[in-house]
């Protein structure tokens, strides 16, 4: 079982406090065969919470043993977050704990150190603060989350939702988040590397140019196509398509599409025994070479490495663990 231990202390923002709650806190989504997550409270004493009061599990040294650490958004940005707060992150991360921050928890990582020489981001509002009290922290300031193995943090509001199901995602396979994600009725995934700020970043079914596009591609990831088949079937030219890709996703057709076939080999690694010369086959990669290449560089562990760590994850681990094995360097 994964224990997920969610830091509360008082100034926390509620909004990040209960996301969290949610996805980890939750009844486990459908598919869901062994344990799901054991998620405390834990802090000080009673906290208060925007206009909320609440009453921990436990303290905040209860940290150091679960095997996940949340630190939710932090309201008093301008204040140094309580040293008690910083020192439990930092001992839970020394007792070998997998930290993430969301929105402006990432001021109580890098008061910890657990962001030095490390990229990571926070609200785009305030990345320019925290390089200012940070400057050994590479702050990115224009994307979702950022993974760097074992410390994570994420952007404000809806971008802690992603990091939340990408941690899913990691724990429990592409399945799994993506059902969990369609029962908060939110977007299955939305890749980490993608702008904070998109003018439509959650797109209503019909409401955009391209809503009628994306299907029709995820029909063909098999395919060889290019920017030319997508803005043929769009009935635009490709500088048009590139704008409304920008505008919709953040991100270019062609990183989408790339994007989209790697998820896609991610499923049926996790969900068949076929080969990898097959998966390149139906994802459009061509050759298993090819696959292999782009997967490890945009996942982080060659393609048979990442089968056996989701064939793996219902084995007993070491010491009682879940023999979860991590997926990025």
């Amino acid at each position: 079982m994964t224990t997920v231990g969610l830091a509360v202390t008082d100034g926390m923002l509620h909004f990040e406090l209960a996301l969290a709650c949610e996805v980890f806190g939750g009844n486990p989504p459908n598919g869901v065969t062994g344990p799901w997550y054991r998620l405390s409270l834990c802090g000080p004493g009673p906290v208060r919470v925007g206009r909320f009061s609440m009453e921990p599990d436990h303290g905040l040294d209860h940290l150091s043993r679960v095997d996940t650490v949340i630190v939710p958004g932090w309201a008093e940005i301008g204040q140094d977050p309580p040293a008690e707060l910083v020192d439990a992150v930092r001992t839970a991360h020394e007792a070998g704990a997998r930290v993430a921050s969301l929105c402006t928890g990432a001021f109580v990582l890098a008061a910890a150190g657990l962001l030095d020489g490390h990229r990571a981001t926070t609200h785009w509002a305030h990345t320019q603060e925290l390089t200012e009290r940070h400057p050994r922290v590479r702050v990115d300031p224009d994307v979702l989350y950022v993974d760097n193995g074992s410390v994570l943090t994420s952007a404000g509001k809806a971008a802690a939702m992603d990091l939340c199901l990408h941690l899913v995602r990691l724990d429990h396979g592409s399945s799994i988040a993506n059902t969990l994600a369609r029962r908060l009725v939110v977007p299955p995934h939305r890749d980490g590397g993608q702008a904070q700020f998109v003018t439509t970043p959650v797109p209503a079914p019909g409401s955009h140019p391209l809503a009628g596009l994306f299907p029709w591609v995820l029909q063909r990831l098999d395919q060889p196509l290019t920017v030319e088949d997508l803005a043929r079937e769009a009935r635009m030219s490709s500088r048009h398509l590139g704008r409304h890709f920008r505008s919709v996703t953040g991100t270019t057709p062609l990183q989408w599409l790339h994007t989209q076939r790697i998820r896609h080999a991610q499923e049926l690694l996790e969900t068949t025994d076929d080969t990898v010369d097959t998966i390149a086959s139906a994802t459009g990669m061509g050759t298993a070479t090819t696959l292999r290449r782009h997967f490890h560089r945009t996942v982080g562990v060659p393609p048979d490495a990442y089968r056996r760590t989701f064939r793996s994850r219902s084995l007993p681990g070491p010491e009682g663990g879940d023999g979860y094995e991590t997926l990025m360097p």
